[in-house]
């Protein structure tokens, strides 16, 4: 899971992020927006806890945008470890 920045040709940024099963290397998402924030996130992988079940890890890079504390708190609670 990752986040990728971009800027259309008129300078207007957008942010997509990224959700790929490094194993089967299949695009489980792409969330793509001028924001994209942390309800965003949760509701992505809401998603994706839904249609595919529970990953047993999710690997992130060390980016700021996956910094918050509570992050680690809320992949606790559903039995998912992470990978940084």
């Amino acid at each position: 899971m990752d986040f990728v920045t971009d800027s259309l040709f008129n300078g207007r940024r957008f942010r997509s992020l990224t959700v790929v099963d490094n194993h089967s290397r299949e695009c489980l998402a792409i969330e793509v927006g001028q924001r994209v924030k942390g309800e965003d996130v949760v509701e992505v992988m809401n998603r994706i806890r839904a249609e595919r079940g529970v990953p047993r890890s999710i690997h992130v890079d060390n980016g700021p945008e996956f910094s918050l504390p509570r992050k680690d708190e809320g992949a606790g609670q559903v039995g998912v470890s992470e990978r940084g």
